[in-house]
């Protein structure tokens, strides 16, 4: 328990701004996920760093992720297509193909070498893409044929572009990305994943069809709330008994409103999920927070997240601007069991570390987060230097 929280009674004087041990502070604490036993409750997010060069996972990966991989650490790697049309980012690694599944072989085992626990999250972008991307030049297809507001990067990672317009997925062709999805989770564990998560979050395919923003359709998969989640279900179930629900976990940001995906009753949408997902007892929900920001300011949190703490009944991660003494204040009230770092772990390879020493912080470079250069801004942040006493 941290400095600045209020522990119990009968702990006051023994806890009392006592940081230092491991023991003491929530996130460093184990817990059992599943099968998996972990020894510290700080997740490495899924970052996209667009650094697989034609779409195949490169070595320099083995070194970026085993850089972040501690004993008994889960990381979940960056969101990875299922396909040739579930891209939308230059330099964006697959699953599809028995060449990525192989170069994704080594990767996963220098992060079991340290001890480290690797789910892969599988993801289709949906309208969130250009014809360029696309195979043979054709529309991306989504829950909609509304275009995506803004701009892409293209697939030499320079240009601009507006999305193109997408086609919206005939009813009959719904169980064929289902079945992408499938195949995608097989060969997630034949390159040796621990699991896999579903990228159901941030506008992306599975979120175009839980949005009424984005989802017009008028068939089994459009209208109401039961309708617009089908589609993420059927993935849900087909994953789930590919490689086994104890291997499965689902990102959700049903409060979100990237790249035009919002809905006008989030709260709703995130209850039905949650309830409905207890159906299949699934490893984990990963839901990303409610809370804005602005610059580098948290906006005050919506109580969004707690509804959905109680009535999903499984593991729960959290993600969204997290930092040291929210996250173990996350963990303390029972929010969350597990709470997941994006650029904080980007910019600190050795933060579960830095956490226990309550070390300062590497900052990030946002101008890095996508450039495709093997090192500058991905394996070349600096590890804490402790000195040890002679």
């Amino acid at each position: 328990m941290g400095c600045g929280q209020t522990p119990s009674n009968d702990q006051h004087e023994h806890h009392q701004c006592k940081v230092i041990q491991g023991k003491d502070i929530p996130l460093l604490t184990p817990f059992k996920l599943g099968g998996f036993q972990l020894k510290h409750r700080v997740v490495l997010a899924p970052l996209t760093r667009c650094r697989s060069y034609g779409h195949v996972p490169q070595p320099h990966a083995a070194i970026y992720y085993s850089q972040r991989a501690t004993q008994g650490g889960l990381l979940i790697a960056e969101a990875t297509a299922v396909s040739p049309s579930g891209l939308g980012y230059p330099h964006s690694p697959g699953i599809w193909s028995e060449e990525q599944v192989e170069a994704w072989k080594p990767i996963v085992q220098a992060v079991h070498d340290k001890g480290a626990v690797f789910f892969l999250q599988i993801w289709h972008v949906g309208r969130v893409s250009h014809t360029s991307y696309q195979p043979n030049g054709q529309a991306p297809v989504s829950s909609t044929n509304r275009k995506a507001p803004g701009q892409l990067m293209l697939p030499e990672g320079t240009p601009m572009a507006d999305y193109s317009p997408p086609r919206a997925l005939e009813t009959h062709e719904i169980a064929g990305v289902v079945e992408d999805f499938r195949l995608a989770a097989r060969n997630a564990m034949r390159a040796g994943f621990d699991g896999v998560e579903l990228h159901g979050a941030h506008g992306y395919l599975i979120d175009q069809f839980f949005k009424d923003s984005t989802n017009d359709r008028t068939d089994e998969y459009g209208g109401s709330v039961e309708n617009r989640c089908r589609f993420a279900l059927e993935l849900v179930e087909a994953v789930s008994k590919e490689v086994g629900a104890d291997r499965v976990g689902i990102r959700l940001s049903p409060f979100s409103d990237y790249v035009g995906a919002v809905d006008s009753n989030p709260l709703q949408l995130g209850l039905y999920m949650a309830e409905e997902l207890n159906r299949f007892n699934i490893l984990y929900a990963h839901f990303v927070e409610p809370r804005m920001r602005v610059g580098a300011a948290i906006a005050p949190e919506a109580a969004g997240i707690w509804p959905l703490r109680k009535a999903f009944k499984g593991t729960m991660l959290v993600a969204g601007g997290y930092g040291r003494d929210d996250g173990n204040e996350a963990i303390t009230s029972g929010k969350t069991d597990l709470v997941v770092y994006g650029r904080h772990f980007l910019a600190n390879p050795d933060l579960p570390k830095r956490f226990e020493l309550n070390s300062a912080l590497n900052v990030y470079d946002r101008q890095t987060f996508y450039t495709p250069d093997p090192v500058v801004g991905y394996t070349d942040y600096s590890f804490l230097e402790v000195k040890v006493a002679a």
